[in-house]
């Protein structure tokens, strides 16, 4: 399940990327725009940029800007910042794999199996979905708001 947390980093980077221009947009305006707790997105920006997924920039005028292009910033990779692997089961991730504790023999596992599938059309949707695809889905959705308000 998606934590409300990876919620909030996703809605946060939307903003980001929506951004034009080379100017940091201000932590106030991310929350405002994103609508999550300003503390709470602290802490999340925090984690993206120890990996590089946004920047921070100090100063009277600083903020946040994205620290890669938006074609190179997959969900999955914001998932896994966030939220860890992607697998429901340790025996079925590939980042943080560990042999359950009452598992006779995982090579027949039935249950292993299924778990390994779901975990590879999980990450292979979420892997090729980037930000980019998130801000052109935005887009047409903006313009018919809009256009009924």
């Amino acid at each position: 399940m998606l934590s409300q947390k990876a919620r909030y980093a996703l809605r946060a980077l939307f903003v980001l990327g929506a951004h034009t221009g080379d100017e940091p947009v201000m932590i106030a305006d991310i929350a405002e725009q994103a609508n999550v707790p300003r503390k709470f997105l602290e802490q999340i920006l925090l984690e993206m940029k120890r990996r590089g997924i946004v920047h921070s920039h100090r100063g009277k005028f600083g903020g946040y800007t994205l620290g890669r292009a938006p074609d190179d910033i997959a969900f999955a990779e914001v998932l896994r910042v966030i939220d860890g692997p992607l697998a429901l089961s340790p025996c079925a991730s590939r980042t943080a794999y560990r042999k359950c504790d009452d598992c006779k023999d995982e090579t027949t596992c039935a249950i292993r199996k299924v778990l390994l599938a779901v975990r590879d059309a999980t990450a292979d949707i979420l892997e090729h979905h980037t930000l980019a695809h998130a801000l052109a889905d935005e887009k047409p959705a903006q313009k018919r708001r809009h256009r009924t308000n």
